[in-house]
Formats: structure tokens, sequence, C-alpha cells
């Protein structure tokens, strides 16, 4: 693992040079390469070096992370092209991607947590620095308290387990040892908000809609899966308690779920709407971790890689409007079929993703989740029945006001869509239906 680390350690220098912004997309590409062919098809950890390795999990994460990160300097091709501090935008992207790194390879508790926190530094630096209006210095201090207020009882808790237990390496920490409901509550409150959970989500969409193209690409596609993998590293070392609370979390994620969706509804504002879709599939994902079932597992951890390149998308496509007609209302992104014809055929292979349309990754994701919850309790049926069907109401809302309809009549030009951008979406587009032919990797590691 540490040659990957020297190899991201190394582009820091590189992304201070001018007209670098290429080159190191380019290396960031060789990167996820080399990484990709290092697969272990053995089910235990593998490229292990001091405090760092990878299994299934990781593997899986940290794809995704190079993957959003090149994908983010793709997007991100106006910075460039007015030099609007491009420098320093990169070096934030390379950090960020070298934080997220470390903490999915870590192999102690502390360091996964070290860096967990660390991610959030490089996110703030993009929405303060490259947001869009005056507001994300609010949306920056709201997502920085939410996330470190709950972190802090996670440190304690840490501290705690290494006074009683001696070591905090995966391997050699015994859980077990208490029983206590506040130990559970501040091992588990940090990833439920990093998700966020319903009640906990606020920061989520004035994140999103403060932060630049890059910023919103990486917190839906990566930074939310830190949470998700937080609670599958740490909830089957948490088993017994889990079995007591588990329906806490169950009920408010499934109850949130569907009063998300419905607010969904009523949201006018392109980015908006697609985060706080984003929170309503987050809800599911807890749910299905929840029970403590090798489908939940299972289908959490694939709707989170679904949902990563899904969203990240949408997002794309949003700033494409809004790079073009200076707004993400849905009030004036009315009739872009008429402007954008290929742009619309985008706009419905990705909101048939995000409604988990067959052949997308999400499919899989959301009948293993299914599964889970029903088995786990049939009563659950009815929310799931209320989340899916919204879920399909809120992405045909979002993709007929955008397509169809009456033009703006402020709109006098607009540019059908460059090269870099059907590049940009056939990447996002094209592993998410891909990697349903591949399912068979993730299922290994739950067995």
């Amino acid at each position: 693992m540490l040659k990957f680390m020297f190899f991201m350690l190394f582009l820091f220098p590189l992304s201070f040079l001018s007209s670098s912004w290429w080159f190191i997309c380019s290396l960031l590409s060789l990167l996820f390469f080399f990484f990709m062919v290092s697969f272990s098809y053995y089910g235990l950890w593998f490229n292990i070096s001091y405090f760092f390795g990878c299994d299934y999990v990781s593997f899986g994460l940290i794809l995704l992370s190079f993957w959003i990160c090149i994908l983010m300097i793709l997007a991100s091709e106006s910075i460039n092209f007015y030099d609007y501090f491009s420098c320093l935008f990169l070096f934030m992207v390379l950090l960020l991607m070298f934080f997220l790194y470390c903490s999915f390879s870590s192999m102690t508790i502390f360091s996964f947590y070290f860096f967990f926190e660390g991610s959030l530094i490089p996110t703030l630096f993009l929405i303060l620095g490259w947001g869009y209006q005056p507001e994300r210095l609010q949306a920056g201090i709201y997502m920085l308290f939410y996330t470190l207020f709950s972190s802090l009882p996670m440190l304690i808790s840490i501290v705690y387990l290494y006074d009683c237990n001696g070591s905090l390496h995966y391997f050699l920490v015994d859980y077990n040892f208490c029983n206590n409901f506040f130990y559970y509550i501040s091992m588990v409150l940090a990833f439920l908000v990093k998700m966020p959970m319903f009640l906990v989500h606020l920061w989520l969409p004035k994140a999103h809609v403060e932060a630049p193209v890059a910023g919103s690409m990486i917190l839906a596609g990566v930074l939310l899966k830190l949470g998700g993998y937080g609670l599958l590293r740490f909830l089957l070392c948490l088993f017994y308690l889990n079995i007591s609370f588990g329906i806490l979390w169950i009920s408010i994620s499934l109850v949130g779920g569907f009063l998300i969706s419905l607010f969904c509804l009523r949201q006018v504002d392109l980015k908006s709407l697609i985060a706080y879709s984003s929170v309503a599939h987050m809800g599911m994902v807890i749910g299905g971790l929840m029970t403590l079932f090798y489908w939940g597992f299972f289908g959490s951890y694939i709707l989170m890689i679904g949902h990563g390149l899904c969203s990240s998308g949408l997002f794309c496509l949003a700033n494409i409007s809004y790079e073009r007609l200076g707004s993400r209302s849905l009030l004036i992104n009315k009739g872009l079929m008429n402007f954008m014809p290929s742009m619309c055929m985008w706009w419905f292979l990705l909101c048939s993703c995000n409604m988990s349309a067959p052949p997308s990754f999400n499919l899989l994701g959301e009948v293993s989740l299914l599964n889970s919850l029903v088995s786990w309790c049939w009563l659950t049926m009815i929310f799931l029945f209320m989340v899916s069907f919204f879920s399909a109401v809120y992405t045909l809302y979002l993709y007929s006001y955008s397509q169809h309809g009456l033009v703006y009549s402020g709109i006098y030009s607009c540019s059908l869509g460059y090269a870099r951008e059907f590049l940009l979406l056939f990447l996002h587009w094209f592993p998410l239906n891909l990697l349903i032919l591949s399912g068979e990797f993730f299922i290994i590691y739950f067995y």
C-alpha cells in the first residue's frame, strides 16, 4: 500500500506546475489502473504494509475514490480554463484523495479516525474557496460542526477502548468487553451523521448546493460512503448491543426516507433535489446495515458504490446546465430537450439508474436491501414500498420538468455539449451498468 501512497505524495509538488491539469489527470488514471490490477482473489487482507492494508470492502471504495477524483478534475475544466487558482484546486483534490485512501486502507481504529476526520479539511476548503454563493460560509460551518460534534464522543470511546484493551488494531481488539449504551452510541453516531441519517442530515443539502461541482461529486460519491464503511467495520464488533438498539435506527431511516422522498417533490433547485435524494438512498443503506443480515451488508455495500457513481453523474449534469443558463432553478431549466437533445439522453440514462432501473448496479443493491429488511420485519414493507415508489416519482419529476415544457424566454443561445462532457457522463454511466455483471466479487467477502 505504501507504493500507492508515495505515488500520491509525489503528485503534490506536480500540482503547482503550470499546465499540469491534464498531466495529473492522466497520472491518476495510471494510478487507478495499477491499483485495480493489484486485486487479490483471496477473502483476506492483501497489500499489507505498516498499519495499512486492503480487503474486499476497502478495495472497492478506494477504487471508487480514485475514479471520482479523476472525474472531478475532468468536470472542473472551467477552473482550469479561467485559471481560478487551478494549482491550489488540484492540490486540494489530491490531498482529499490521499486522506480517503488512508482512511479506507487503515488497519487500526485510531488511524482510521484520524483520516476520517482529516478528509473534512480539504472538503471544507473546496466549498469555501470554489463555492458559488456567499452562503457557502454557513454551509461549510454546518458541515464542520455537525460532523465534528458527533465525532468527538467517538474519539473518547476509542481512548476508552485502548485503555481497556491495550490495542487498537482491528484483529487484536475484543469489542465485547463493554455492553454500555453510551459506548455504543458514541461509536455509531459519528458514522450515522456522516452518511447522513434523517434528523442529522441538514448539513448535506446546504453543503451540496453551495459546493462547486467537484465538491458535490466527492461528497455524494465518496464522503457519504465513509460513514457506511465505518458501520460495515464496527457493527459486527458491536453485535450484541446492536441487536437491542438496531430497531431505533431502522425506524428513523425508513420513516425519514419516506419523508425526504416527499420533500424532494417540492424542490425547485436541481442540486438540492439530487442532494435530498441521496439522504433517502442512504436511509435504506442504514436500514440494511442495522438488520445485521448477510443480505443487508451485501446490499448496502453495493448500493453505496452504485449511488456514488449515479449521484455524482447527476451532479455533473446539473452543473452542465448551470454553466450554460447560470441558474439551477427548475423554473429556468425547462425544455432542455430543445437546446441539448444529446444531453437529454444522458439525463434519461442517469435518472433511470437513480430509480434503480435494470441493468444498473443500484438494482442489485436495492433488491438485496428489500430482502434483508422484509425478512427482518414484514411491517417494513409499508415504508419500503413508499420509499421505492416515491424514489421513482421524484426522479421522473426531475427528468420531466427539466427536459420538457416551455423554454425559458431569457435563453437565446446554448452549446450542445463538448466531447469532454460526454466522456465524463459516459465514465459515470458505463461502470454503473457494467458492474452488475461482476456481482460475485462483492458476495465473496461477506461469506
